[in-house]
């Protein structure tokens, strides 16, 4: 966190140290979230135990997403609307954290063959107030530090973010989750609290633990960091900021480099979502992994990503935004590429020669190349999303960031489905799910293709200058 806290203007801008800190902190504490419960714990347990028919699950899982990807892209551009023409951003968040909370709560409460209709209503809950919420403490950003430290500060804060959702994962597969069939966790440990795992009961405590870490290091942000209230009545503030959301829509075509990095955007962060998605089980299944393995990647990729935030926060005074999310796009390309051409044979369409088998974890050479393109992943994709954050947070005025970060969550939401549906039609039409991940290669390039004609590069514009 010195890196943030270095910053002297950012510091007298954002309320001193205790406020640009507490801020920072609201990563940490949304992180658990989308690292525990939609990716690597909860997720996989509502596919699998939920119900008897995993390809249901999935399905299952699949539909919770796209109802709450709909329900954003409704609700986003209002929330944006909401920040500029109220302000009171902690109190949305401390709003939205009410449901978020009691969502992931009642996860509890999803023992196996529970089936998936209400946990997946609790899904859509918490995703949209966890979604809604970043809305909100985005927008906070260019209020509290100056543009020239914007995007230093993003990406350590999405660095500490990672860590924030990694020190609770490393902490579940070490002491709560067990084998079913050894009975013990990763460290050869019975799970703490007698936890049983043929009841699904470490995976459901996933959504009271994340919960609870989240309403904990929220407290900050709450205490210190300052933010702008304005007393407008929420149905005039709706209105009239509708208003200025539609004029902002009608003139983005003026405004062109904000244009074309909402549309790059929008592909790149189809592709970065479906590797996210799809990477891990698509790695277990080619392996055959099994919990500890996939617990352990789960690790590592965030140890990688939050390496990848540090060093691009280091680089960051060297680097503007924008050059921060080309390197990151090529990065991501070529480590794909890497990643979804590994076989047991090899890497890079026989290129790279697996080496010989050494057992244990990860144990086939082919295995360790696939990790280690991974590892490339995480160290891109962490860095792709700061730095985003950081190139529309520099180069839109600051009393409109609510409605284009609103935008911003649109149309990072909006055709969110694309990326996992081209994967599921692909890999039905050709039966390969190595052809079906390779679509995932064409929403990264046509993003970077996009993000290649934005000249802009930052410098915000002025208070009170017209969109």
């Amino acid at each position: 966190m010195a890196m943030v806290e270095d910053d002297a203007a950012a510091l007298s801008a954002g309320g001193g140290r205790l406020g640009l800190t507490g801020w920072v902190l609201f990563d940490w504490a949304a992180q658990p979230f989308f690292t525990m419960i939609l990716t690597f714990v909860f997720g996989p347990y509502f596919v699998t135990r939920l119900g008897s028919d995993s390809v249901a699950g999935q399905e299952a899982w699949a539909h919770a997403a796209t109802i709450a990807g709909i329900g954003l892209a409704l609700t986003a551009p209002l929330a944006g609307v909401l920040s500029d023409r109220i302000g009171a951003h902690k109190r949305w968040i401390g709003f939205l954290a009410i449901f978020q909370s009691a969502s992931l709560a009642a996860l509890w409460f999803a023992a196996p063959g529970t089936g998936y209709f209400w946990p997946a209503l609790m899904i859509v809950i918490a995703t949209m107030a966890a979604e809604l919420s970043v809305v909100f403490n985005d927008s906070m950003l260019p209020r509290l530090v100056p543009a020239e430290a914007v995007n230093r500060v993003s990406n350590a804060a999405w660095g500490i973010g990672y860590l924030g959702g990694m020190i609770p994962l490393v902490f579940f597969f070490l002491f709560l989750s067990a084998d079913p069939h050894t009975g013990v966790t990763m460290i050869g440990l019975s799970p703490l609290f007698g936890l049983d795992p043929a009841a699904g009961a470490a995976e459901r405590l996933s959504g009271p633990l994340a919960a609870l870490w989240y309403l904990i290091f929220l407290v900050p942000l709450f205490l210190f960091t300052p933010e702008t209230v304005r007393s407008m009545p929420v149905k005039k503030a709706l209105k009239t900021g509708i208003a200025d959301l539609r004029h902002t829509i009608s003139v983005l075509t003026e405004r062109k480099d904000t244009f074309r990095f909402l549309m790059a955007r929008m592909l790149y962060m189809d592709g970065v979502n479906a590797i996210l998605t799809l990477g891990p089980a698509f790695a277990a299944a080619r392996f055959g992994w099994s919990i500890v393995e996939i617990g352990l990647f789960g690790i590592l990729i965030n140890v990688s990503a939050l390496i990848g935030c540090l060093f691009a926060s280091g680089l960051s005074r060297h680097l503007t935004a924008r050059s921060m999310v080309l390197a990151s796009l090529l990065i991501l390309v070529v480590a794909n590429i890497g990643f979804i051409s590994t076989t047991r044979d090899g890497a890079l369409f026989g290129l790279i020669a697996a080496p010989a088998d050494t057992g244990g974890l990860f144990g086939s050479g082919a295995e360790k190349i696939c990790v280690g393109f991974a590892l490339l992943i995480g160290f891109a994709f962490g860095p792709v999303q700061s730095a985003s954050r950081a190139f529309l947070a520099s180069t839109v005025p600051v009393s409109e960031a609510g409605r284009y970060f609103g935008l911003y969550s649109l149309t990072g939401r909006i055709t969110s489905f694309l990326g996992t549906g081209a994967f599921a039609i692909v890999t039905g039409l050709t039966g390969s799910a190595s052809a079906g991940m390779a679509t995932i290669i064409i929403f990264l390039l046509g993003g970077l293709a996009i993000f290649l004609t934005v000249r802009r590069d930052g410098g915000r514009t002025p208070v009170g200058r017209s969109v």
